[in-house]
């Protein structure tokens, strides 16, 4: 079982891209059957939708959020139109709503329409998602949950043990709801990483991976063979299966699995965490607990953090290659 403690705060966010859109000019900018009204110098009509608050805009704001909303696209690729349609419209895409809102509420909290832009795609744009493969990692939560956070992590990185008691804490938050992935991304130079993440696999052969991976975190600086052996004789292992498994064809397997999946995903240090298949980046301020509580859509109306300035915020993770 996994606690449910919890360590100070650090940010984690989304990566950026960009992505351009079509607007048109004049009345065609608001969305077919949304509200407007015009200014008195004939400037575009303000986008009003149902829904989303912007009632303590200014006008400089309304204007950002009108040009933004009759610009950027759906979530949902078989829903090719704006957000402003999508909603107004009521077509078929559940996320149009809360893609608005979140447009809303970045605008408000003082974001620019650029970073916006760009912020909008990683989060928003079907073509960031990432389909990562589960292939027998560790997992803990049902495999039909709502949302799925893909933890990619080295044991020896600090910023890796602070994120557990996070994930623990959002599992006991929301039962049933959250479904956990382990992956294990080694890097360079740590090296203890790599024999504490086989300790970790080959515990996991005897269903115990979350209790050795608990251990392994909070004795993080004791990885050496004599404390890994240790911790799995506290955990009541078969100690001649453990060591067995070590090096057995299937924990290898998933080591190399492991390591060119970050490979892959071009991973620039740990811990990644994915949600849902879409990245969160440790320069933004935008908190795990919010990206998992708007998925699952309990946060709605609760302030969202804007995306943070390029370059404000604090790198909290370690970053390197295998």
């Amino acid at each position: 079982m996994r606690t449910s403690s919890v360590v100070g705060a650090f940010a984690w966010g989304l990566a950026v891209a960009s992505l351009v859109g079509c607007r048109g000019s004049g009345a065609s900018d608001t969305a077919p059957g949304s509200t407007a009204t015009a200014s008195a110098n004939s400037e575009p009509p303000d986008v009003v939708l149902a829904g989303v608050d912007i009632s303590a805009m200014t006008p400089r704001e309304r204007r950002s959020w009108s040009g933004l909303a009759t610009r950027l696209l759906s979530p949902c690729p078989s829903v090719p139109v704006p957000i402003a349609q999508c909603v107004s419209e009521k077509r078929s895409c559940d996320s149009c709503l809360r893609a608005a809102r979140w447009v809303a509420r970045a605008i408000r909290e003082g974001a620019s329409e650029s970073l916006i832009d760009r912020a909008y795609r990683q989060r928003f744009d079907p073509s960031t998602l990432v389909a990562i493969p589960v292939d027998g990692s560790p997992t803990e939560g049902p495999e039909k949950a709502q949302v799925t956070i893909v933890d990619i992590a080295d044991f020896e990185c600090p910023h890796c043990r602070e994120a557990v008691p996070r994930l623990d804490a959002l599992l006991a938050t929301y039962p049933g709801r959250i479904r956990l992935i382990y992956k294990s991304y080694v890097l360079r130079f740590h090296m203890r990483a790599e024999p504490a993440a086989r300790a970790a696999f080959a515990a996991g052969k005897q269903g115990k991976f979350w209790e050795m991976e608990h251990m392994l975190f909070d004795q993080q600086q004791q990885l050496e063979d004599a404390d890994l052996e240790r911790y799995a004789k506290s955990l009541k292992l078969d100690i001649a299966k453990w060591k067995a498994d070590l090096h057995s064809d299937v924990v290898n397997e998933r080591v190399e699995k492991d390591r060119q999946l970050g490979r892959d995903l071009n991973i620039r240090g740990t811990p990644t965490i994915y949600i849902n298949g879409r990245e969160l980046d440790v320069e933004s301020g935008d908190s795990l607990e919010d990206r998992v509580a708007e998925e699952l859509g309990v946060s709605q109306d609760s302030p969202a953090r804007a995306p943070a300035s390029a370059g404000s915020g604090q790198v909290l993770g370690d970053s390197g290659r295998p």
